[in-house]
């Protein structure tokens, strides 16, 4: 089970891995916080506004989940806001769902460490939703850290996947999310044209997905 907030955030964090399990045949399901609405990227040139672009990140949103051959389950909370939701509340939604599904292994954001306040939120109801869960049925958590502090806080990943061989699947999601990416990420839709070295500088920056293992035994990572 993925947990992030945003649509893109399954794309740019966690779609290699994501690709690979598919590819092995474990089930995946993306638990999506909210659709996105208060982003500021309306499409290179602009094609969305204010009131368009929640529809329009919902579909990309699905496309991507296509991509991916993920499940979609949309939370429905406000883009921008989760920060001032009861953590317990938020935690509380996630726990049934988690109950329901049951999955193994779930990746969220690392609460602290994610730089965006929606990722550092989101992630800590999912950290405690996992928490409170019976410790025999507790799935394990992967962490994504991006701060640039995270390594020297917190030490190297635990995990890195190396998904060199889901990139064109990864790139695939990537450009799923149209709205954003042309404009943050523009590079990825002239990927052909990009000189050689470039080209492949950015495939090896994309490539390897890092995560760190929760350990619930002393409320840290192990």
């Amino acid at each position: 089970m993925v947990i992030f907030p945003h649509p893109d955030d399954e794309a740019f964090g966690a779609a290699g891995s994501v690709a690979k399990f598919r590819a092995e045949g474990v089930p995946v399901t993306y638990l999506c916080g909210t659709l996105g609405q208060m982003g500021r990227n309306m499409g290179n040139p602009t094609f969305a506004n204010r009131e368009s672009l929640p529809e329009i990140r919902k579909k990309e949103l699905k496309r991507a989940c296509a991509t991916l051959d993920m499940e979609l389950k949309m939370l429905g909370y406000r883009d921008k806001t989760i920060e001032f939701e009861d953590k317990q509340e938020v935690a509380d939604h996630l726990r049934s769902l988690l109950e329901e599904i049951e999955p193994s292994l779930v990746i969220t954001h690392y609460p602290g460490y994610a730089v965006h306040p929606d990722h550092n939120s989101l992630g800590a109801a999912a950290v405690q939703a996992v928490e409170d869960m019976d410790p025999d049925k507790r799935p394990k958590v992967w962490a994504q850290a991006f701060s640039n502090d995270h390594e020297l806080k917190l030490g190297p990943p635990h995990i890195e996947n190396d998904v060199h061989d889901y990139f064109d699947k990864k790139l695939q999601t990537i450009l799923s999310h149209d709205s954003q990416v042309a404009g943050m990420f523009g590079w990825f839709k002239n990927m052909d044209d990009l000189d050689d070295q470039v080209k492949k500088e950015m495939i090896e920056n994309y490539s390897t997905e890092r995560f760190y293992l929760w350990n619930f035994d002393d409320n840290k990572q192990n």
